[in-house]
């Protein structure tokens, strides 16, 4: 997708009736598009926030409520906007979206950087920063979980206000809703896509409307648009704002989105989409609601909605509940981007994925990742109830997020750009102050459910680093079983190993090019055969998100070149999905000892068996997590697209 980053007319440019002003215009069309598109992608969550978070702060159910008054609410609302002028137009907008890899943002990109400069920044440093990394990758599947709930049930929630005995069905109609969310997912997004960024244009003129209208009837709400209202509810009313905070966070959800599909969409079309449409937006309903908030103190039961006239409450209704499903159905596919990329990275084990674009690269179908996340949010659904409840919840999976990303994004900045020290610790001392003082607030409600995302991050991370530690171990122990593939081939070569010859294309997947494939060890010390034409196949995931065709292959001959032997390494980014045959395809004949016959080539797999052994490589619970976690691991031949029908299953045994 064009994002606008290249061609950009000069100012002066030709006249519009000119060929030249014609092409201006097609192009400035395209952009438009694809703000339009990432509308209905990167803004869902973040733009559906006003539905439930001045409600959540002056919910009176609150632990530590917030007591309405028109002091209070000029200052809620004016912290809530400067939040999101840190928070989102400072630590993201222009600061983070600028640390990308080759183009792609988000945690995981932050990672791959870090792991790229472990050899220069130091081993150690790197290693901590990376997994803290990880730990906010984690707490995302957190918000992955999170977010569909408290989004859709607080759209239907709005149910009560337009007929309060509507109530009882609050919870019944968000489930529905939910599993056929969850059960259209295999069908991908690129049909209801298209239509995902007009209905959210028309959701942010409605919210938008809605908050002139209130501020039309009290515009003196627009005071709070100071930030000496935010500062001295802050810091002159520090008791009841400091808890205030773990609901006010709830206005930046979703910020990680627009640095996460920056790739998608590109830094321009997102920035101007959030400046130009988002940002208004929110802080017109923002402040509308607080405006309906000082005319009548009773209207803190549901701002949102009864800011909307009456006539025009059904209708939003349902458009708030398209706008939620939006929103839920971006984090979704968010964590399956996510786990892929893990799985790439080698922090999970090798999962079925399936591409459900021919257009668009990113989106793509984990069925294991979305059956956990259906069964995990009914359950949020019917264990919490409301959204009130649940945001206890989710303010403690984005402010460490967010934290977390600040903190990696000022040592890239260091790192990559030479940043002065003295630059980075200005910046770096405001914002992490304001992040670190989400995160204490949220800790107050740990035991009313901010426990939960920390649990669900807490298990992810143990997940992931236990995959990471135990794949090493096993590594280790298959290289040593595999010995060296130059001298293996030496072998060969001098008839030290008596083989047979037979006709035909032999392809094995190996994990590098030191040592021998398991496979083709036994095929020749057990069978005493091996094919005429014999190819070794390295898969390597790089850090970037993709590798252009012209290095995606590398053929060694690894010392001979008349033995039918060769070596392929077939570099894939860590967004793509490894495709054998057609990266064997791409082969020239000329450096590989003559054509592959692919139409009957035979490809070989080592299927390695995990036992736990007695060797204090883990604790023993991490050895048994590890094997239990290798068992989702998906097919090898569907994977990597090999045929079946020729496809080689020889298996081996490793103790862990």
């Amino acid at each position: 997708m064009a994002d606008g980053r290249h061609g950009t007319p000069p100012d002066g440019g030709p006249a519009t009736g000119s060929p030249e002003g014609h092409g201006r215009g097609a192009h400035d069309a395209v952009r438009l598009a694809v703000v339009v598109a990432a509308l209905g992608v990167v803004f869902g969550d973040i733009g559906t926030s006003p539905i439930y978070t001045l409600q959540t702060v002056f919910n009176p159910s609150d632990p530590h409520p917030v007591p309405v008054s028109t002091e209070n609410v000029y200052g809620v609302v004016s912290l809530v906007f400067w939040s999101v002028v840190v928070i989102v137009l400072v630590t993201y907008v222009l600061l983070a979206m600028r640390a990308d890899n080759d183009g792609e943002g988000g945690i995981m990109a932050l990672i791959t950087l870090l792991r790229g400069w472990s050899a220069q920044q130091g081993a150690r440093v790197t290693a901590v920063l990376a997994a803290l990394g990880i730990f906010g990758a984690s707490l995302f599947f957190g918000d992955s979980m999170i977010t569909p709930a408290i989004s859709v049930l607080s759209a239907v929630e709005g149910l009560k206000v337009v007929q309060p005995s509507l109530e009882s069905v609050v919870v019944p109609v968000t489930a529905v809703i939910l599993v056929l969310l969850f059960l259209v997912q295999r069908r991908g997004t690129a049909v209801v896509g298209r239509v995902f960024g007009p209905v959210m244009v028309a959701w942010f003129l409605a919210i938008g409307a809605c908050g002139v209208a209130g501020i039309a009837d009290h515009p003196q709400i627009l005071r709070a648009l100071s930030p000496t209202y935010a500062l001295g509810f802050l810091f002159g009313h520090f008791g009841t704002a400091f808890f205030a905070l773990a609901a006010v966070v709830l206005a930046v959800t979703g910020a990680e989105a627009l640095y996460a599909d920056m790739g998608h969409f590109g830094r321009r079309a997102i920035t101007r989409g959030w400046l130009f449409l988002v940002f208004p937006a929110c802080v017109l309903s923002y402040f509308g609601q607080g405006a309906l908030i000082l005319a009548d103190p009773a209207n803190i039961s549901s701002p949102f909605f009864l800011l909307v006239p009456d006539w025009g409450r059904l209708p939003m209704v349902l458009l708030a509940t398209a706008a939620t499903v939006i929103a839920s159905q971006a984090v979704i596919t968010g964590a399956y981007s996510v786990a892929s990329q893990a799985a790439q990275l080698g922090y999970l084990p090798r999962l079925r994925i399936a591409h459900t674009s021919e257009s668009t690269i990113g989106q793509v179908y984990v069925p294991w990742i979305n059956w956990l996340l259906m069964v995990s949010v009914l359950t949020l659904v019917f264990a919490f109830r409301s959204s009130t409840a649940l945001a206890f919840a989710f303010g403690m999976a984005v402010t460490g997020t967010i934290t977390i990303t600040t903190l990696l994004f000022f040592y890239v900045a260091r790192a990559k750009w030479g940043t002065p020290v003295w630059l980075l610790a200005a910046g770096a001392t405001v914002l992490l102050f304001v992040d670190l003082l989400f995160v204490a607030a949220n800790l107050t409600k740990l035991v009313h459910g901010a426990w939960l995302p920390l649990l669900i991050g807490l298990t992810a991370f143990t997940v992931m680093t236990t995959w990471q530690r135990g794949r090493e171990i096993v590594t280790a122990e298959r290289a040593r079983r595999e010995g060296s593939l130059r001298e293996f081939v030496s072998r060969l070569r001098s008839g030290q190993v008596r083989t047979l010859r037979v006709p035909g294309t032999a392809v094995f997947l190996n994990r590098g090019k030191e040592t021998a494939p398991l496979a083709l060890r036994a095929n020749v010390e057990h069978n005493h055969v091996r094919h005429d034409q014999v190819v070794i196949l390295a898969l390597k995931t790089e850090p970037v998100p993709r590798v252009p065709a012209d290095r995606r292959i590398a053929v060694d001959d690894l010392g001979y070149a008349d033995d039918g032997i060769v070596h392929v390494t077939a570099r894939f980014g860590y967004m793509e999905t490894p495709d054998v045959p057609g990266a064997i395809a791409m082969l020239d004949p000329a450096v590989t000892e003559g054509r592959l016959r692919l139409d009957e080539a035979s490809y070989f797999l080592s299927k390695i068996e995990l036992r736990r052994g007695k060797a204090p490589t883990m604790a023993p619970w991490r050895k048994r997590l590890f094997i239990t976690t290798s068992y989702i691991t998906a097919d090898a031949a569907e994977y990597f697209g090999l045929p079946r029908d020729r496809t080689v299953i020889m298996g081996s045994q490793i103790e862990v």
